[in-house]
Protein backbone atom coordinates (compact mmCIF):
# COMPACT_ATOMS: atom_id res chain seq x y z
CA UNK A 1 0.00 0.00 0.00
CA UNK A 2 1.47 3.50 -0.82
CA UNK A 3 0.58 6.27 1.93
CA UNK A 4 1.07 9.91 1.44
CA UNK A 5 2.44 11.15 4.54
CA UNK A 6 6.18 11.94 4.34
CA UNK A 7 8.61 9.27 5.42
CA UNK A 8 5.93 6.50 5.23
CA UNK A 9 8.41 4.24 3.53
CA UNK A 10 11.25 4.62 5.96
CA UNK A 11 8.78 4.36 9.07
CA UNK A 12 9.60 0.85 9.46
CA UNK A 13 9.86 1.07 13.26
CA UNK A 14 8.14 -1.38 15.55
CA UNK A 15 5.96 -0.56 18.40
CA UNK A 16 7.58 -0.83 21.76
CA UNK A 17 4.42 -1.77 23.56
CA UNK A 18 1.70 -3.96 23.28
CA UNK A 19 -1.00 -1.27 24.63
CA UNK A 20 -2.46 -0.43 21.29
CA UNK A 21 -3.71 -4.03 19.93
CA UNK A 22 -2.92 -3.84 16.48
CA UNK A 23 -0.71 -1.15 16.00
CA UNK A 24 2.57 -2.67 14.91
CA UNK A 25 3.58 0.00 12.63
CA UNK A 26 3.50 3.91 11.87
CA UNK A 27 1.24 2.45 8.98
CA UNK A 28 -1.11 0.92 11.56
CA UNK A 29 -1.14 4.00 13.57
CA UNK A 30 -1.81 6.38 10.82
CA UNK A 31 -4.51 4.40 9.39
CA UNK A 32 -6.32 3.62 12.68
CA UNK A 33 -5.97 7.67 13.31
CA UNK A 34 -7.60 8.43 10.40
CA UNK A 35 -10.79 6.95 11.69
CA UNK A 36 -10.42 9.12 14.62
CA UNK A 37 -8.88 12.64 13.94
CA UNK A 38 -11.65 14.93 14.16
CA UNK A 39 -12.23 18.91 14.74
CA UNK A 40 -12.84 18.20 18.37
CA UNK A 41 -8.59 17.00 18.02
CA UNK A 42 -7.79 19.71 15.46
CA UNK A 43 -5.83 23.14 17.21
CA UNK A 44 -8.47 25.07 18.19
CA UNK A 45 -6.97 28.28 15.70
CA UNK A 46 -7.07 25.60 12.80
CA UNK A 47 -10.42 24.37 13.26
CA UNK A 48 -12.52 26.11 11.72
CA UNK A 49 -10.80 24.58 8.64
CA UNK A 50 -10.71 21.27 8.94
CA UNK A 51 -12.69 18.80 6.92
CA UNK A 52 -12.75 14.51 6.79
CA UNK A 53 -10.77 15.40 3.70
CA UNK A 54 -7.76 17.37 5.22
CA UNK A 55 -8.21 15.59 8.64
CA UNK A 56 -4.68 15.65 9.84
CA UNK A 57 -4.60 19.21 9.62
CA UNK A 58 -4.03 20.61 13.26
CA UNK A 59 -3.25 17.18 14.75
CA UNK A 60 0.20 17.50 14.27
CA UNK A 61 1.77 17.62 18.24
CA UNK A 62 -0.38 15.48 19.90
CA UNK A 63 0.11 12.68 16.99
CA UNK A 64 4.12 12.73 17.41
CA UNK A 65 3.68 12.45 21.02
CA UNK A 66 1.07 9.77 20.63
CA UNK A 67 3.50 8.54 18.12
CA UNK A 68 6.39 8.67 20.74
CA UNK A 69 4.68 6.39 23.47
CA UNK A 70 3.85 3.77 21.13
CA UNK A 71 7.49 3.83 18.76
CA UNK A 72 10.14 5.67 20.89
CA UNK A 73 12.36 8.13 19.56
CA UNK A 74 12.04 11.93 19.74
CA UNK A 75 9.69 14.70 18.66
CA UNK A 76 10.99 17.67 16.47
CA UNK A 77 9.33 20.80 15.37
CA UNK A 78 9.31 22.71 11.59
CA UNK A 79 9.49 26.10 13.00
CA UNK A 80 6.20 27.84 10.88
CA UNK A 81 5.04 30.99 10.12
CA UNK A 82 3.32 32.92 13.12
CA UNK A 83 5.74 31.19 15.27
CA UNK A 84 4.32 27.61 15.94
CA UNK A 85 6.21 24.13 15.28
CA UNK A 86 4.73 21.41 12.91
CA UNK A 87 5.61 18.23 14.59
CA UNK A 88 7.29 14.67 13.77
CA UNK A 89 8.87 11.71 14.61
CA UNK A 90 12.68 10.80 14.51
CA UNK A 91 13.06 6.61 15.68
CA UNK A 92 16.66 5.63 15.21
CA UNK A 93 17.40 6.92 11.70
CA UNK A 94 14.18 6.73 10.49
CA UNK A 95 11.75 9.99 10.27
CA UNK A 96 8.24 9.99 9.64
CA UNK A 97 5.38 12.80 9.95
CA UNK A 98 2.26 11.12 10.31
CA UNK A 99 0.12 14.42 9.54
CA UNK A 100 2.13 16.13 6.63
CA UNK A 101 -0.94 15.78 4.28
CA UNK A 102 -2.12 19.16 5.62
CA UNK A 103 0.41 21.31 3.65
CA UNK A 104 -0.49 19.46 0.25
CA UNK A 105 2.58 19.86 -2.04
CA UNK A 106 4.76 22.32 0.11
CA UNK A 107 8.12 21.11 0.89
CA UNK A 108 8.73 21.08 4.58
CA UNK A 109 12.91 21.12 5.68
CA UNK A 110 12.77 17.88 7.95
CA UNK A 111 16.21 18.50 8.90
CA UNK A 112 18.29 20.26 12.11
CA UNK A 113 14.97 21.19 13.64
CA UNK A 114 14.87 21.58 17.04
CA UNK A 115 13.74 18.51 19.61
CA UNK A 116 10.01 19.08 20.78
CA UNK A 117 8.90 18.35 24.74
CA UNK A 118 5.19 17.12 25.76
CA UNK A 119 5.82 19.45 28.79
CA UNK A 120 6.24 22.35 27.16
CA UNK A 121 3.48 21.18 24.26
CA UNK A 122 1.28 20.44 27.37
CA UNK A 123 1.74 23.53 29.35
CA UNK A 124 -1.22 24.64 27.47
CA UNK A 125 -4.12 22.59 28.62
CA UNK A 126 -6.50 22.50 25.49
CA UNK A 127 -3.24 20.64 23.82
CA UNK A 128 -3.03 18.21 26.41
CA UNK A 129 -6.63 17.22 26.73
CA UNK A 130 -6.57 16.76 23.25
CA UNK A 131 -3.94 14.58 23.34
CA UNK A 132 -4.99 12.75 26.21
CA UNK A 133 -8.77 12.43 23.69
CA UNK A 134 -6.72 11.08 20.97
CA UNK A 135 -5.10 8.81 23.22
CA UNK A 136 -8.58 7.58 24.65
CA UNK A 137 -9.82 7.08 21.51
CA UNK A 138 -7.10 4.86 19.96
CA UNK A 139 -7.40 2.70 23.22
CA UNK A 140 -10.91 2.45 22.08
CA UNK A 141 -10.43 1.88 18.52
CA UNK A 142 -8.19 -0.72 19.23
CA UNK A 143 -10.26 -2.49 22.00
CA UNK A 144 -13.08 -3.12 18.93
CA UNK A 145 -14.93 -0.48 21.26
CA UNK A 146 -15.97 1.90 18.37
CA UNK A 147 -19.85 1.50 18.90
CA UNK A 148 -20.22 4.31 21.65
CA UNK A 149 -18.95 7.72 19.61
CA UNK A 150 -17.98 7.72 15.47
CA UNK A 151 -15.63 10.53 15.99
CA UNK A 152 -16.15 11.63 12.42
CA UNK A 153 -19.39 12.22 12.16
CA UNK A 154 -19.49 15.03 14.98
Amino acid sequence: MVYKFWGWEQAVVPAITDKYKGIQTPQDLYDALSNIWCADTCAPRLRQNWTPENRTLGQCSITAFLAQDIFGGKVYGILRPGGNYHCYNVVGENRFDLTSEQFDDEILNYEGNPEQFREVHFAKEEKRLRYERLKRELEKYCSGDVQGENVNER
